[in-house]
């Protein structure tokens, strides 16, 4: 059970990491991009950004939570990385639609396809549990 409680926190930070990245980044884009001035300005720009630094540490959590997960001998990849990735691919949909700098609008057709991921999630996670 620890196991499947740290793949979720991983899918959670990955999820945020991203959507930080998101947020960090729109204001750099509207300054003319990231690289606009070399890379040792956009070096400064992603160390001066907290958006982006958390994100940043997100990501690196992500990666710890993640490799705990995988050392479960029960929990198996093919298992723990769609639950992961489709997971966060939900998560990210969500927040991006509701998220008021976001406000990503979703076609029903993207809905439609969130809707089949999350099925594949429950289905993949299902195994887990009839495997465990």
């Amino acid at each position: 059970m620890r196991y499947l409680f740290a793949l979720f926190v991983a899918l959670v930070l990955n999820a945020c990491a991203n959507l930080l990245m998101k947020v960090g980044m729109k204001p750099v884009e509207a300054a003319g991009g990231l690289f606009k001035d070399g890379v040792s300005t956009a070096a400064k720009t992603v160390l001066t950004s907290a958006p982006l630094l958390v994100g940043l540490a997100c990501f690196a959590l992500n990666a710890g939570f993640y490799m705990y997960a995988l050392q479960s001998k029960s929990l198996k990849i093919s298992i723990a990385y769609p639950i992961m990735v489709g997971g966060g691919f939900v998560l990210i949909a969500l927040v991006a639609r509701l998220h008021p700098s976001l406000a990503e609008r979703l076609t029903w057709g993207q809905i439609a396809g969130v809707g089949l991921v999350l099925i594949g999630i429950v289905l993949i996670a299902a195994q887990q549990e009839a495997g465990a």
